[in-house]
């Protein structure tokens, strides 16, 4: 499975040119396309990183609802590993310390961007966290050998960085697991 890069932006066009750029100038590790999934919504996107892992998500710092700095903040607690890049059209320095401070962002670029700059910072970036999930894995490793860590917690990290959420587990006071939250309504 190819990873995926999170687009969130409250204008369309500027999803599709972002999508566009990043389908057609970006190559994963094996050299295939990454999958580029789009959202005018930072909510629906907060949804969705409940339900899967993104590599890198690009967001929109003015945005309708929850700003970028926002959304990018609760993205970490959701996904810390998830490289993180703001884009804006407004060069408003509190929100760029906030972008920095609180969403720990790892690139803030400007609109209108070049391709070259955003591609060359979105590969910056990916190659960074490829790098830093690979020598956690290795640390994880050698932990295991030393015997501080069990192949089990080895394990649980290894699922819940490809799946967020996978191992949070909601027991029932009768020892049944919870699938639904009872005060949701279904679809």
């Amino acid at each position: 499975m190819s990873a995926r890069i999170l687009l969130v932006d409250d204008e369309p066009n500027i999803l599709a040119s972002l999508q566009r750029l990043m389908r057609n100038g970006l190559e994963d590790a094996e050299g295939g396309r990454y999958q580029v999934e789009c959202f005018t919504d930072a909510s629906a996107a907060l949804a969705r990183a409940l339900e899967c892992a993104f590599a890198l998500v690009i967001s929109d710092q003015r945005m309708p609802g929850m700003s970028g700095v926002e959304f990018l903040t609760a993205l970490r607690q959701i996904q810390p590993d998830c490289g993180r890049i703001v884009l804006s059209g407004y060069a408003d320095l509190n929100a760029l310390m906030a972008a920095i401070n609180e969403a720990a962002i790892d690139r803030f670029i400007s609109k209108p961007w070049t391709d070259f700059e955003l591609l060359s910072a979105v590969r910056q970036v990916l190659r960074i966290r490829e790098l830093t999930v690979e020598n956690q894995l290795l640390a994880d490793q050698v932990r295991q050998q030393r015997g501080v860590l069990s192949a089990q917690e080895a394990e649980i990290r290894r699922l819940e960085k490809l799946e967020p959420g996978i191992t949070h587990v909601r027991w029932g006071c009768d020892g049944s697991f919870i699938l639904e939250d009872p005060g949701e309504v279904a679809p």
